[in-house]
């Protein structure tokens, strides 16, 4: 579903995934590198593993099982469960992806609150009677629970059936996260031993993520929870367990119970598109500085008492949103901002909210060259983006906001094609 507190998930590539770059699937079973959460898999005890491309894959495989007999799993296990595997080729192919095209985030929000995915969750909202039980217990709403699982897994109906253990595998073999593929493998296997879930059992995404709330290996072992009290934490075939592990989930990773994720608001003219990924002031701060709620509602007191950072996910001319500390803690599920918009979002309208105030724009899709060719622009022009690699996250965005100052122009950090051809022809690309 940083990271990170969880990334059960998803896109390829970067910490961040922005609105520009490849936005998360609806169902978020694919990528996220480097997952840093809670009571995640421990790391292989011994020796660094050597850098990618520097192994065969059997050096490696005989590599690693030294280092997981190190981390406590026995010789016996591991020539059992890794006696002949061999690397998926697709999890490979899927891992290094980059997605030609990146659509555009009012399109994906749209995607993500389709009128049938809203009336599904408002029946099970009704049908589920553990709801209320699991909402009191973690602090964290249905409605965002829902939300999860409806972008998780479709309600637990698409869950992958990929061999966890076999992808773990593969990731940690070909070496580009080799570090955290390794420790999520050694969870799967830890699992594997202690006999709470068998081998057969752990089907998910070609990234590990498994069950109706896509949980990775490491998250499953750490958080996961029995909620209907039968003996077993089943994320695959019980909503009961699936929806309470994410909520413990979003409760370990910061959720605060009556606060909410964001609201919609209404930036004033000549307003500082530069403060937006930037300062986290309580609304009040804001509202001295023209910023007000598109809904004409007072603030809680508890988000009234709440930093909120700006973020203007379609740029200046797309909806402003006030980030409460719980978009930032959805975001630990998954960072990326789009990915909690849409739960957010989507958990207001299982809610019976409205759609918003504020159309989001119609706009091109970028492709990777365009991104790519961003990104150098923006270093000849002497402001750093990092590596050209078509991922538009905080550190392109930045670069963007500093560019877009120096030029006078709104600094939203947005790139739309606008911005790529401004570049590229200040740039001497086009």
């Amino acid at each position: 579903m940083d990271r990170r507190f969880f990334l059960v998930l998803l896109l390829a590539g970067c910490a961040d995934t922005s609105p520009q770059g490849p936005l998360t699937p609806l169902i978020s079973a694919l990528p996220t590198p480097a997952p840093a959460t809670p009571g995640s898999a421990p790391s292989p005890a011994t020796a660094t593993p050597v850098p990618a491309g520097e192994l065969s894959f059997d050096t490696w495989l005989a590599d690693f099982m030294v280092r997981a007999e190190a981390a406590g799993l026995t010789r016996l296990l591991l020539e059992r469960e890794l006696g002949g595997v061999t690397p998926d080729p697709r999890v490979i192919s899927l891992d290094g992806r980059q997605p030609e095209f990146s659509k555009p985030v009012g399109d994906y929000i749209k995607g993500v609150i389709s009128d049938d995915r809203v009336a599904v969750g408002r029946r099970k909202r009704e049908e589920l009677t553990f709801l209320p039980s699991v909402e009191s217990r973690y602090g964290v709403p249905r409605d965002v629970l829902l939300a999860v699982w409806a972008m998780e897994s479709a309600f637990g109906k698409i869950q992958g059936d990929f061999d966890v253990v076999r992808s773990m595998v593969s990731l940690a073999a070909d070496g580009r996260r080799r570090g955290w593929a390794e420790g999520e493998l050694i969870a799967a296997l830890q699992i594997i031993d202690s006999g709470e879930v068998p081998r057969a059992r752990l089907k998910g995404s070609w990234a590990g993520a498994m069950g109706q709330t896509q949980f990775l290996p490491s998250n499953y072992r750490s958080t996961a929870v029995d909620a209907d009290n039968d003996g077993k934490r089943d994320i695959w075939g019980s909503d009961a367990d699936s929806l309470a592990s994410a909520a413990n989930l979003l409760a370990k990773g910061g959720w605060k119970p009556g606060v909410g994720w964001a609201r919609e608001v209404i930036l004033p003219a000549g307003f500082d598109y530069g403060l937006s990924e930037g300062p986290r002031e309580v609304p009040s701060w804001w509202e001295a500085k023209g910023v007000r709620r598109a809904d004409g509602l007072p603030w809680t007191a508890a988000d009234a008492a709440s930093p909120a950072g700006l973020i203007l996910p379609a740029g200046a001319s797309g909806p402003a949103f006030l980030a409460l500390p719980n978009h930032f803690a959805i975001r630990k599920y998954n960072n990326s901002t789009s990915y909690a918009l849409g739960i957010g979002l989507l958990a207001d309208r299982f809610a019976g909210g409205g759609p918003l105030v504020a159309a989001w724009p119609v706009e091109q899709p970028l492709s990777l060259s365009d991104r790519m060719a961003a990104q150098i622009a923006l270093a000849r022009l002497g402001f750093d983006p990092g590596a050209p690699d078509g991922v538009i996250g905080a550190g392109s965005r930045k670069a963007l906001r500093a560019w877009q100052q120096s030029r006078q122009l709104p600094a939203d950090g947005y790139l739309s094609m606008d911005m790529v051809q401004r570049l590229k022809a200040q740039a001497g690309l086009s």
